[in-house]
């Protein structure tokens, strides 16, 4: 609900628990109120409070004790006399940069209008959410921006956005457009981002503010492995449960700035938007540029509260489609089973195995086609290799399909290898920059998709294959990031451009796909979670969520992704052992506990497990099946962290409390160590469960306040539990024994 009280002049946007108010000064600045828990009033004029600061901050329209630097600003510009971190910079045909934007009308509507050639949130109905679009204005230069806020009330969030829209007669320069802008009257908060590298992707950082600048941010051409669009402010007493949290998450895929600044008197000051740097925009008169859109959470029931917004927001009002609600199907992809070594016999091979096991759906990752034998060529030329297929594609498909199997492809559709026969047709289709080195990574080069032609090109490249055999999975991969970024479409004054014109280019590919061929599940994947954002979710429900399949690695990896992202949006894998990656060995039970944690499947040569592997990995399947709807669709509670500590738990709750999954592992095993206990959480407190593999009942209550025991080996030689059905057999044993162990329960409300 979006309320503005015409004689304070006063905006209250609320939600079912939280409020929002700014509000317009008798000089036009919007500034900003409140944040929090809902509240019932709508006036909070008192808020609002001024006193000379003396000379070093000056005083606004030359009004004493009136500074703009001492209050809190909705969306501050940049040269005029609040000097703090800006939200917008522009520079003007005369050379200056100063801004005055101030407030000219503003409209309530109901539902969400899209956001022109960008991802965002939506609503199925007007009555899922209202819009306040603000029109603030420079009267000297006639150039407004409008600032845009979608109120979800029943998902607890704010989606906000900005446009700058130039009246004028002449070109303006956009050198910094943010999506969001929130003050704090103090700074008592600690910062968590999600951070790390590829393979190692989004650990949980938290750090007590500082005076001056603390920003995460990318310059890497993509949301990157490095840093995730996302940042949180909490109270430095704030837990999973319970504690004042406040996140921006970006809704891009791009170049990209969160920052926090604690000013001279300690008040901080939070933003999310396209990075600035390296960035610049030609704004003709009568254009307009449209920023992406950021989502701002707050909650009151700490982390978990804040993951459970995000989770639901974007589950259901930002991922969209086909498979939106669907159960993900189990995979088999054949990556690191054959790498670029296989023919259709080994294809064939590992999809009849994976039959026998209840999988559903091969994937057939890179190599199948143009002369794909290794990584130093062929991107662009996407034409199945008959010399490894034989019979060609269609028919591989329809052999695998009359297994009972889903067919799905990768592809790398971003990029061109100097050798391949696109990249001798049109050198110039990369980013790049003339007389410089077109440097490459993994011996690529990206193309350049902001222009049309090379869009057109990958868009009738992909549909062709899709249309030639009856695929039904994409892996869509991207594997660099960009360097030389140039465009030979672009003149000289647009270069900085080239950056996210790629991304809307990117954005209309995808969108073009994904509607032609809707049936279609496309997965992304950038070497892993290299592009793991809200952006991509748009157009792919789910992400490969790393390219470290290691079970211990993935435990701080999908921990950290569920600060923000659903666990149907995960790709978790079991895979060999030595492990790729890290060349770990770790039990064939904890790889596929671990991977039970979205969207489930192996990447590994399933013709050359053992037969208790074999076993183990029927087990594994059949019980996925089982519970995938609660895992993909439950919400998720993060239990024990692994970060700093030798055990981590989680769990998956159903919506209605009626059923539970808790999962538990330990790194290394410890000599004569204390009995570990697991407590659950979301539970119905009244009810009774029942362990559905000892049958066993226990209350709520107890389940969540005394605990789950985590079972003990005394011996080295576990036997089956009495009562342990099939489904279990053989895919854990009765207690966690030796290095990186795992243990799963599944509970059951009973009446």
């Amino acid at each position: 609900m979006i309320l503005f009280n015409e004689q304070t002049k006063t905006f209250h946007l609320k939600t079912a628990k939280t409020s929002y108010l700014m509000k317009v000064l008798e000089s036009g600045h919007l500034v900003h109120l409140y944040w929090g828990k809902a509240l019932h009033t709508d006036n909070l004029d008192y808020a609002v409070r001024r006193r000379d600061f003396f000379s070093f901050v000056a005083n606004t329209d030359n009004v004493q004790e009136f500074h703009l630097e001492a209050l809190c600003q909705e969306y501050p510009g940049y040269g005029s006399t609040d000097l703090r971190s800006p939200a917008v910079e522009l520079e003007y045909a005369d050379g200056s940069s100063a801004t005055d934007f101030r407030y000219v009308s503003h409209t309530i509507t109901a539902g969400k209008p899209k956001l022109a050639g960008l991802p965002a949130t939506y609503v199925e109905s007007d009555d899922e959410a209202q819009t306040l679009e603000i029109t603030l204005l420079d009267k000297v230069k006639n150039v407004e921006i409008v600032l845009s806020y979608s109120v979800f009330d029943a998902y607890d969030a704010i989606a906000r956005s900005a446009k700058i829209v130039n009246k004028s007669a002449d070109t303006v320069k956009i050198q910094r457009v943010l999506s969001a802008n929130i003050d704090f009257k103090d700074s008592k908060f600690d910062m968590i981002q999600l951070s790390g590298s590829w393979a190692r992707e989004r650990h949980i950082i938290r750090t007590p503010l500082r005076n001056g600048g603390q920003c995460v941010e990318s310059r890497r051409g993509a949301s990157s492995h490095a840093q995730n669009p996302f940042m949180a402010l909490v109270r430095p007493d704030a837990t999973e449960n319970t504690g004042d949290v406040y996140a921006v998450s970006l809704v891009y895929s791009g170049n990209f700035l969160a920052n926090t600044e604690v000013d001279m008197y300690s008040n901080s000051r939070l933003q999310i938007g396209i990075n600035p740097f390296d960035f610049t925009w030609q704004l003709k008169a009568g254009e307009t540029f449209q920023a992406p859109e950021a989502v701002i959470v707050y909650s009151g029931e700490g982390l978990t509260g804040m993951s459970h917004i995000y989770q639901n927001l974007y589950g259901k009002r930002l991922m969209r489609g086909y498979w939106r609600d669907k159960v993900r199907p189990v995979l088999i992809n054949n990556w690191e089973a054959t790498y670029f070594d296989f023919d259709e016999v080994k294809i064939k091979a590992i999809a009849k195995q994976a039959s026998e096991f209840g999988i559903e759906l091969f994937v057939l990752d890179d190599g199948w086609f143009g002369e794909r034998n290794n990584d130093d060529r062929s991107l662009g030329d996407w034409i199945v290799n008959e010399n490894k297929i034989h019979g060609g594609l269609k028919k591989l498909v329809d052999e695998v399909n009359a297994m009972g199997l889903k067919f799905g492809l990768w592809f790398e559709p971003e990029m061109v290898c100097p050798i391949s026969k696109l990249y001798e047709a049109h050198p110039d289709w990369c980013l790049h920059i003339e007389g410089r080195i077109r440097s490459t990574a993994r011996r690529q080069l990206i193309l350049d998709l902001s222009r049309k032609e090379v869009c057109d090109y990958v868009i009738e490249a992909v549909a062709n294959v899709l249309s030639s055999a009856n695929i039904e999975y994409v892996k869509w991969d991207m594997n660099r990031n960009m360097t030389e970024i140039g465009s030979a479409a672009l003149p000289p004054e647009q270069q900085r451009e080239t950056a996210h014109r790629y991304m809307l280019g990117l954005y209309r590919i995808m969108d073009e796909l994904t509607t032609k061929f809707p049936h279609i599940l496309f997965e992304s994947c950038s070497g892993g979670g290299g592009r793991f954002d809200p952006g991509i979710l748009y157009y792919m429900p789910q992400t490969w969520t790393s390219d470290d399949t290691d079970a211990m690695e993935r435990l701080a990896i999908q921990y950290g992704t569920s600060m923000v992202y659903p666990t149907v949006s995960m790709g978790c894998h079991v895979s060999a052992v030595p492990n790729h990656q890290v060349h770990r060995n770790t039990p064939f039970a904890t790889r596929g506990i671990c991977a039970m944690c979205g969207n489930f499947g192996y990447e590994l040569d399933l013709t050359k497990l053992t037969e208790t592997e074999k076993q183990q990995a029927k087990s594994q399947v059949a019980f996925y099946k089982e519970v995938r709807e609660l895992i993909q669709f439950g919400d998720f509670y993060r239990l024990q962290s692994p970060f700093g500590s030798n055990e981590c738990a989680w769990s998956f709750v159903a919506k209605d409390k009626s059923e539970a999954i808790v999962s538990f592992f330990r790194k290394m095993a410890e000599p004569n160590c204390a009995f570990a206990t697991v407590y659950a959480t979301g539970l119905d407190k009244d009810a009774k469960y029942k362990d559905m593999r000892t049958g066993e009942v226990y209350g709520g209550d107890e389940l969540m306040q005394v605990g789950i025991n985590v079972p003990y080996a005394i011996t080295s030689s576990p036997k089956p539990m009495e009562g342990e059905s099939n489904m279990y057999a053989g895919m854990i044993a009765d207690a966690i024994q030796g290095d990186y162990g795992a243990f799963i329960w599944h509970f059951k409300k009973v009446d």
